[in-house]
């Protein structure tokens, strides 16, 4: 299963409408929705999620997207245009041919400072950039970014003690990769099944956990979508996940078994 973001206007309620971009080192996902699906097409999917929302007690909202991840922050810009929010967005893209939704960018354009388009920008320029958006910024101010790991770490840069850390708001569409050399095996116990097993190097406790018939419910794998939750009942989880807060990775207290691992020799989990 994968999951893509909903780009639609708020008056768009008679369908879903989402952004998959071909990807050369797909997992499968983008590769099947370009190859297989045709109009026309019956898809099988799951409810929609809201896990990047918006907040509406926020005095100004500041987006900041790069690429392809402008699909979760077009839906915010919509709504915030059509509600009369005050709002800018800040879209990052290699060249102006790589602008995706240009069509649905463009009556932004009517509100004065609302939409920003940087093609092409240098990395010195693009931190010019958001250092010039997040200016004299409002404390009730809430700001929402969704790209790559550079852009997202000059925004969280910029806001610095400016902002709440409840004010800023990031989406990932895949988590960093994670140094895997050092990886030990250690079990895990699944307490409410009754199975214990052994947890290889490469390997994650989902997939472990799935040899040994123990369903764990996942979607991305990678640490992102918060579906695998599940609470630690004893031992240290490792967190590679970019889902959980720094304060939730703290209290040891849950973890996503899709690609988090042990500290521990043995790990339980409420499964």
């Amino acid at each position: 299963m994968r999951q893509y973001s909903l780009c639609n206007a708020p008056d768009e309620t008679d369908r879903y409408i989402l952004g998959v971009k071909r990807e050369p080192d797909s997992r499968g996902g983008s590769s099947a929705v370009h190859a297989e699906d045709r109009e026309g097409q019956t898809l099988q999917i799951s409810p929609p999620r809201n896990h990047f929302a918006l907040h509406g007690d926020a005095s100004r909202a500041v987006l900041f997207a790069a690429g392809i991840d402008i699909t979760p922050l077009l839906a915010m810009a919509q709504a915030l245009f059509h509600g009369g929010r005050d709002f800018s967005l800040h879209y990052f893209t290699r060249s102006p041919g790589h602008v995706a939704f240009s069509e649905r960018l463009q009556p932004l354009e009517s509100v004065a400072g609302a939409l920003h388009v940087y093609t092409g920008a240098r990395v010195e320029d693009t931190a010019r950039a958001v250092a010039g958006a997040l200016h004299g910024l409002d404390p009730s101010s809430h700001v929402y970014a969704c790209g790559p790991a550079p852009i997202m770490s000059m925004v969280q840069t910029c806001i610095g003690a400016r902002l709440p850390v409840s004010h800023f708001h990031v989406e990932h569409f895949a988590a960093p990769a994670s140094e895997t050399a050092g990886d030990a095996l250690f079990e895990v116990v699944a307490a409410r099944s009754g199975v214990r097993c052994v947890v290889p190097p490469g390997e994650s406790i989902a997939g472990a956990l799935r040899r040994h018939g123990v369903e764990v419910e996942v979607s991305c794998e990678q640490g992102v979508c918060g579906t695998c939750i599940t609470r630690v009942l004893a031992g240290q989880p490792d967190h590679r996940d970019v889902y959980l807060s720094e304060a939730e990775k703290a209290s040891g207290e849950q973890m996503t078994p899709c690609c988090s691992r042990s500290l521990s020799p043995v790990l339980e989990l409420d499964i």
